[in-house]
C-alpha cells in the first residue's frame, strides 16, 4: 500500500499565518531550486503533476502543503539560490523558510534534495547546520544519481556520509533518481518511521 499517492493539494501560503493548524505532523522538502525537488515529490506520490515541474528553477515561490490524510502532511518549500528573482523577493523567500523552519510545531523532519553532482552548496550545508541547531531530522537526498556512473555516486555518497559521520543521529543521507526511481522504498520507509505510519 502507497500512503503517499492519496497525497492532495491543500493550501499555498505566502505567510505563515495562511498555514493550517498547527498540529498533526509535517515534513517538509528543500533545497536548491534546480536540484529537483517538485520531481522528487511527483515520483514519491506517483502523480505527474501534484507538484509543478518547470523547465526555469525557482517556481516554487510559496509554502505548498499536500495532505497525506488528516494529520499528515508534506510540504514543499520555495527553492533557494538559483531562481531568477529580483533579490528583494529572494529576501522575503528567504525570510519565510527560516520563519516555518523556526517556528512550525508539527514540523517533523526535513527532506533535503540536492544534486549528487553538486552537492553541499554554502545554502545546502546551512540547512544542515540549522537542523543540527534545532535538533531537528534532516534526510538528505542525492538526486540525480543516473547522471552519474554507479562508481561516482557511490564515491560521493561515501564521501557525504563520511562528512556527516559525527551527527549520523540526526542527518541521513542515501542515493536518489527520480528518472529510474532508484532509493525511493528507502526515502519511503524513512517517511513512514516519520510519520508513523
Amino acid at each position: 500500500m502507497n500512503e503517499f499517492q492519496q497525497a492532495s493539494f491543500l493550501i499555498s501560503a505566502a505567510k505563515l499565518n495562511q498555514l493550517p493548524a498547527d498540529t498533526g505532523v509535517e515534513v517538509a522538502i528543500v533545497g536548491r531550486s534546480n536540484a529537483g525537488k517538485s520531481s522528487v515529490l511527483n515520483v514519491l506520490t506517483n502523480q505527474k503533476n501534484l507538484a509543478r515541474t518547470s523547465k526555469t528553477p525557482g517556481r516554487t515561490q510559496l509554502i505548498n502543503l499536500f495532505k497525506l490524510d488528516e494529520q499528515r502532511r508534506l510540504v514543499d518549500l520555495p527553492g533557494y539560490g538559483f531562481a531568477k528573482v529580483p533579490e528583494s523577493v529572494k529576501q522575503q523567500w528567504q525570510e519565510t523558510l527560516s520563519q516555518y523552519l523556526q517556528e512550525r510545531e508539527s514540523l517533523k523532519g526535513l527532506i533535503l534534495v540536492m544534486d549528487c553532482r553538486h552537492p553541499f552548496k554554502d545554502t545546502d550545508s546551512s540547512i544542515i547546520d540549522w537542523c543540527l541547531d534545532s535538533n531537528l531530522a534532516c534526510h538528505i537526498l542525492l538526486n540525480k544519481a543516473d547522471k552519474l556512473s554507479r562508481s561516482q555516486s557511490q564515491t560521493t555518497l561515501l564521501q557525504a556520509q563520511k562528512s556527516l559521520k559525527e551527527h549520523k543521529e540526526l542527518v541521513s543521507i542515501q542515493l536518489f533518481s527520480t528518472f529510474n526511481r532508484q532509493g525511493l522504498d528507502d526515502l519511503k520507509n524513512k517517511l513512514r518511521s516519520w510519520y508513523n505510519f
